[in-house]
């Protein structure tokens, strides 16, 4: 019988909720197929839009796939790495937007916890083609723009975490530096900034080269040090910025401009000029007093 919480639910939910159970319990393994949609209504007691829409909302989580054909049905989906990332990667970005627990100095705290052993692993198990793909990724800050820094930045920690030989260590990884990286940074860190992140990049691509596991450790972890000032004075700035959550305020200087040239051509009253004003007014107006009712009602009113 369902529970007084159960039954504040739709009824696709309910469904949805059973059979997502099943799947993360093992019951319905990658590869089963699903009952056909008036079997899952005889099953669970449910309208066929109800079974529709469940099925929905398991294919919106990537926990099902639907193909179409003789042989097509619903199909328990055999995720991969790059699903977990997928959806890791949307759940802390709304976390980080809302605030609570998604805060700069959590993400960055995992991060450390994550990313300083990779780069230990790295070292032990990286492969020539790893080496290549990192080389490729540096960057020289002088001759390179900021907006076009960041997908090089991104490249080389990517390459680091894959080179450690752990899918998983990656899915879970990537997602928090890309969420940092892309609400905290881009074109609003300075060059210095870029300039210290070169540097460091080379330091941990020499160690991971020379298969130093401690010496990797040791530059990831003084890496990472060096970005949290950045990312901590990027996330205060926005905390006090009217700007869009989470980007601080930018001031391209057109409406100071704008403002100064306006003061700079409002034209300054000449001496006198305001009396030669109102007396004009109050003769039209006693001109237009003396006027007939009928003249009057042909004036434009003001």
């Amino acid at each position: 019988m369902p529970t007084g919480t159960e039954s504040a639910q739709p009824a696709y939910e309910r469904l949805a909720d059973r059979l997502r159970d099943q799947i993360l319990s093992g019951h319905l393994r990658a590869g089963d197929q699903l009952p056909v949609e008036p079997e899952l209504c005889a099953q669970y007691g449910v309208s066929r839009g109800t079974a529709r829409e469940a099925l929905r909302v398991l294919s919106s989580q990537k926990l099902v796939i639907t193909t179409r054909g003789v042989a097509g049905g619903t199909f328990v989906n055999r995720p991969g790495p790059e699903h977990v990332q997928s959806m890791l990667k949307t759940a802390l970005a709304m976390m980080s937007s809302a605030g609570g627990v998604g805060t700069v100095d959590n993400l960055l705290e995992v991060r450390q916890m994550l990313e300083v052993p990779a780069a230990a692993l790295a070292a032990e198990r990286r492969t020539d083609e790893h080496l290549a793909d990192l080389r490729s990724s540096l960057f020289d800050p002088r001759h390179v723009d900021g907006p076009a820094l960041f997908p090089t930045n991104r490249n080389f920690h990517i390459v680091v975490l894959e080179a450690a030989g752990n899918p998983m260590l990656a899915a879970v990884t990537a997602p928090i530096f890309l969420v940092l990286q892309e609400r905290f940074a881009r074109d609003q860190a300075a060059d210095r900034f870029w300039r210290q992140v070169d540097k460091d990049h080379r330091t941990i691509l020499s160690l991971i080269e020379a298969r130093d596991a401690e010496g990797a450790r040791q530059a990831q972890a003084e890496h990472l040090m060096h970005l949290r000032n950045t990312y901590v004075r990027i996330d205060r700035d926005a905390a006090h910025s009217p700007a869009e959550p989470g980007r601080p305020a930018k001031s391209t200087g057109t409406a100071a401009k704008k403002t100064t040239t306006a003061k700079a051509t409002k034209p300054v009253p000449r001496k006198g000029h305001g009396k030669k004003v109102a007396a004009k007014v109050a003769a039209g107006r006693s001109a237009s007093a003396e006027m007939s009712p009928a003249a009057r009602s042909m004036l434009v009113p003001d």
